[in-house]
């Protein structure tokens, strides 16, 4: 079994750091253009990519761990090909991902070298201090164009009408502050998919496997312990 974890919008694999560090044995993955490559245009087009990744490591019962983008991922995956997985771990998550336009428009202008776009949190502050200048230089080089392109992709993702259809055990972990991902939405995944576990974490925001990583591990164990 091998566990994946799958960043989110404009994100990267060094989000996963408290994850990585207490699973050993798990994967964290850049999706294709963070930084290196061209992003994909789609959830649909990730997914193509990360099917070819899965086989071309020969992994074998993977369980994907994805963060709003990645939890898209995650999901199509499951229902396109459910034959490479164990089960599914979708945090911040929605069966629909749509994005705020003002956010969409602030990105749009900062990709065109405007001014950075306000309220997104800097995720680094919640890492070592000898990992946030790393941290925010990859960012950079990642830019604002793939965050926009991701937060795009984000936006046309639905798949409320077909999520029942996901048949692998799954676990749906969501911050009680989350306003990008709510809990109704973790609450609709976990009414869908049948036997879904869900974890709702006190006083974490959409970033909550940064920001209350010890409560995430333990939730993450124990599923994976089930399975």
């Amino acid at each position: 079994m091998k566990t994946m974890f799958i960043h989110g919008s404009g994100g990267m694999k060094e989000a996963w750091y408290y994850q990585t560090r207490y699973f050993p044995d798990s994967e964290a993955i850049d999706l294709p253009g963070h930084p290196d490559g061209e992003p994909r245009t789609s959830i649909d087009g990730y997914v193509e990519w990360l099917k070819g990744y899965i086989h071309d490591k020969g992994y074998k019962d993977v369980v994907l761990a994805g963060h709003s983008l990645g939890s898209g991922i995650a999901q199509l995956y499951g229902l396109k090909y459910p034959e490479d997985l164990k089960g599914l771990i979708l945090i911040g998550a929605g069966a629909r991902l749509r994005v705020n336009p003002m956010i969409l428009q602030a990105l749009e202008e900062a990709a065109k070298g405007g001014p950075p776009p306000e309220g997104f949190e800097d995720m680094s502050q919640y890492l070592p201090e000898e990992m946030r200048d790393s941290f925010r230089k990859k960012m950079e080089a990642i830019g604002y164009a793939v965050q926009l392109n991701d937060m795009l992709c984000c936006d046309r993702f639905d798949i409320m009408e077909r999520v029942q259809e996901i048949k692998l055990p799954t676990l749906v972990i969501c911050g009680t502050e989350d306003v990008m991902t709510p809990v109704k939405y973790a609450n609709y995944l976990a009414d869908k998919i049948e036997g879904a576990r869900k974890v709702i974490i006190e006083g974490a925001t959409h970033g909550v496997s940064v920001e209350k990583p010890d409560e995430v591990n333990k939730a993450i164990e124990g599923f994976l312990g089930s399975l």
